[in-house]
């Protein structure tokens, strides 16, 4: 598996297996493409392959490439799975499609005023962190059910489920069965958790997104 495209079909494979493993109805599981660090010559053999599904981390970057690739190919969905700063909730708002990363009430209140602003009433997903990291964004477990409300009643927020990084060195079915559990009984039916060494796992645990991207696009160049 040396391309994009054919990392791209491995991994859809690998997930409608893990679907079929776990009696999961076939295609309830979306994979977000997470095209961070990569340029669009490097995606669109992905788009090219047919997918549509994309995750970006950072507003600008996304901003930088994706005008033109969506002119080139319909049907884009683009999530933001990076932390947002409250300044760029514009900008979030008007490139993204789906955000995954509410984490405080600053930035749910930024983003509601900017969909009124645009016209636009975009998914949205709480990040929950479940190792209670302190370097890491996300609503304490404990925290996570009054936030929900918060959202929902007082900011006004379309909150469809709750997103989670698990710690790196810990063993991640721990932190997706606590996401389900979160999930479960706060009425939300998507649960975005899940990346290249672990949606598998994820799937098992009731995942509908993973967000994969080094196991489609190669390792990424940070420097």
């Amino acid at each position: 598996m040396n391309t994009a495209t054919d990392r791209l079909a491995n991994v859809m494979n690998d997930i409608r297996a893990a679907e079929t493993e776990h009696s999961r109805p076939s295609g309830s599981v979306t994979l977000i493409a997470v095209s961070k660090t990569f340029d669009a010559e490097a995606i669109r053999p992905a788009l090219v392959a047919g997918h549509r599904v994309f995750g970006e981390n950072r507003v600008q970057e996304a901003m930088s490439k994706w005008p033109g690739l969506r002119e080139e190919f319909d049907g884009v969905e683009l999530h933001l799975i990076g932390p947002l700063q409250s300044n760029k909730a514009k900008e979030a708002v008007q490139t993204f499609d789906v955000i995954h990363t509410v984490d405080r009430p600053k930035i749910g209140k930024a983003l509601r005023t900017e969909m009124d602003k645009q016209g636009r009433d975009l998914p949205c997903f709480i990040q929950v962190n479940t190792g209670e990291e302190p370097q890491k964004a996300g609503i304490a477990p404990k925290d996570v059910d009054a936030f929900i409300k918060d959202c929902k009643e007082n900011i006004g927020l379309s909150i469809v489920g709750l997103m989670c990084i698990p710690p790196v060195d810990e063993a991640p079915g721990e932190h997706f069965a606590l996401l389900e559990k979160i999930a479960s009984r706060n009425g939300l039916s998507q649960i975005s958790m899940g990346m290249s060494s672990d949606y598998q796992t994820a799937v098992g645990f009731g995942a509908t997104h993973v967000r994969v991207g080094s196991a489609i696009f190669g390792s990424r160049d940070y420097t």
